[in-house]
């Protein structure tokens, strides 16, 4: 038995907690929240699990094996280093943290107690992201030209990151897990209209193979979108995460080129044929991750998302940190 302690009772933990409740072969022995009016709130959700306000009891305590982390990324890497100094495994809310100094570090240190760091990347664990990495390994898209996605809505703001930070990690583990290519360029443009945080952005990452990825990140718009497109050489998908019955389409369209004789004289064919939505997987990706996590810990395996997936995408992230202080100057990872 498998016992965790969960550290934040915010807007995810009670997600996190009713998912480590749920899984056989765990066990949710305490949740610290430092705000005493969530305790009321976790007695009744969690009859029997105590609750704290000293994170200490968690992080410390003897009893607990696993700690999972879901408190703003600024508070990351204290608890998750301290947890990992005693001997916990860690589930910790995306991103990993705030610096890739900080993820480097930890990283490190679990290696050396040989402990198992995973981040939050859900998505990675839906039933679209895994059939778009189905079609991908079977070919059937063929080579990528590029991955493009919108994340827009009205809100939520976030008083500690800006829009990219806050949004964009989800977008950028899904590149990071479905793509072979590898980042070599950032470059970010935003703007701030409300805060000191930019919340509306721009990012866009050049990968080798002469892909490209692009991601538009907003807390502005009018309406909720959540739309990612993949052109390859051979189909594109479109996903479409708001569509509850045909959330991945695949297109069989596209460009070839007949001739090169010249600029003027290239000859170019369109290619328009079906489009189909292949059956997805209905699972609760978070239930998915959480169990995926304790099986990682009882077989003693690493997971895909583990601190390594984790720094990637922080280093992602630091690198539009500074292209957006430079007016959207390309960046080299």
């Amino acid at each position: 038995m498998i016992r965790v302690g969960i550290v934040g009772y915010g807007y995810w933990g009670p997600n996190i907690a009713r998912n480590f409740h749920a899984v056989d072969g765990c066990e949710v022995a305490v949740i610290c929240d430092k705000n005493p009016a969530t305790h009321a709130r976790i007695h009744k959700a969690h009859p029997g699990v105590r609750a704290t306000c000293d994170v200490a009891e968690v992080i410390s305590s003897p009893d607990i094996d696993a700690v999972a982390v879901i408190t703003p990324v600024w508070t990351h890497y204290e608890l998750t280093k301290a947890a990992l100094e005693n001997g916990k495994h860690v589930f910790v809310e995306k991103p990993f943290t705030s610096t890739v100094a900080q993820a480097e570090e930890l990283v490190e240190l679990a290696a050396k107690k040989r402990l198992t760091i995973m981040v939050d990347h859900t998505f990675l664990f839906t039933g679209a992201v895994r059939k778009i990495e189905q079609l991908i390994t079977d070919g059937t898209l063929g080579k990528l030209y590029y991955y493009d996605s919108t994340r827009v809505n009205l809100g939520l703001f976030q008083h500690d990151v800006n829009v990219i930070w806050d949004l964009a990690p989800h977008d950028l583990s899904i590149m990071d897990h479905l793509l072979d290519a590898k980042p070599e360029y950032v470059a970010a443009t935003g703007q701030n209209h409300l805060n000191c945080h930019q919340d509306v952005a721009y990012l866009t990452v050049y990968l080798s193979n002469n892909v490209i990825a692009h991601f538009n990140v907003n807390w502005l718009s009018p309406v909720k979108v959540r739309t990612t497109l993949l052109g390859g050489e051979k189909k594109m998908v479109v996903w479409n995460d708001l569509d509850a019955d045909e959330k991945i389409k695949v297109y069989d369209k596209g460009v070839e080129i007949k001739t090169r004789q010249g600029v003027y004289e290239m000859l170019v064919s369109y290619r328009t044929g079906d489009v189909w939505a292949p059956k997805v997987e209905q699972t609760e990706a978070l239930a998915a991750e959480i169990r995926y996590f304790i099986d990682c810990i009882s077989r003693e395996e690493t997971p895909f998302n583990d601190g390594q997936a984790g720094l990637r995408v922080v280093k992602l992230l630091e690198a539009a940190d500074r292209s957006l202080a430079d007016m959207g100057a390309a960046v080299r990872l």
